[in-house]
């Protein structure tokens, strides 16, 4: 079995070395990768393109604030990212997952519930923090208003914009460019979604609109 290769992103040496004792916790051999900066996330990535899970912290020396993530979403959409955050704030956990996050951990999560969160991103899935599911911050919408942050399915304002499109029968191109997002982050998206509805694909997602009446009239 070839070993897993996990980028460890913090600026913290104590972090990175209790990172690599927890990921000893999962299944098969990991091969952990270490980088202290921006500058040394992408250096790490070129040097070794088979990477396949990044762990990173939200705030990184060269970057600022959610500027690293988005870039590594951009620029290495198949590899997913999950933060790695003492920022616990629901806002900010949003919107680390609508730019493209496949998870977001906070750092005072207990070990078992790291190493569940990295098992479920890697077997495809995206770990939502319950936070985000049971607030509902204000975030503004498109014309200045402010929405829910829950909708049907108990979904998030922005699953929810994603499912009626999904539903419409959109594709993810046209709905990322729809919603102003990239295709990597509406993937990860619908993968939550369907998650959320217990379904398999987009198909059985909207006879389950359909089935309760949603998005049916303008």
């Amino acid at each position: 079995m070839n070993a897993l290769k996990i980028l460890l992103a913090d600026d913290h040496d104590l972090v990175r070395e209790g990172l690599k004792i927890t990921l000893a916790e999962l299944p098969g051999p990991v091969t952990p990768l270490e980088a202290a900066s921006a500058t040394e996330v992408m250096q790490a990535l070129a040097s070794h393109p088979d990477t396949q899970l990044i762990i990173l912290d939200l705030h990184m020396p060269g970057a600022t604030d959610l500027e690293l993530l988005t870039d590594l979403c951009d620029a290495y959409p198949a590899i997913p990212v999950v933060v790695l955050s003492a920022e616990e704030n629901p806002r900010v956990m949003q919107r680390a997952i609508d730019r493209g996050a496949a998870g977001f951990i906070p750092k005072s999560s207990a070990n078992s519930v790291l190493v569940s969160a990295l098992q479920l991103v890697l077997s495809g899935g995206v770990y939502i923090p319950s936070d985000i599911l049971n607030n509902e911050p204000a975030s503004a919408t498109a014309n200045g208003n402010t929405g829910h942050a829950r909708g049907p399915f108990n979904l998030t304002e922005r699953q929810t914009d994603v499912l009626e499109l999904v539903a419409g029968g959109h594709s993810n191109k046209t709905i990322a460019k729809q919603l102003g997002l990239s295709e990597h982050t509406i993937k990860i998206h619908i993968t939550a979604i369907l998650r959320t509805l217990g379904v398999s694909n987009r198909t059985e997602a909207a006879i389950v609109c359909r089935e309760h009446g949603l998005f049916n009239g303008d």
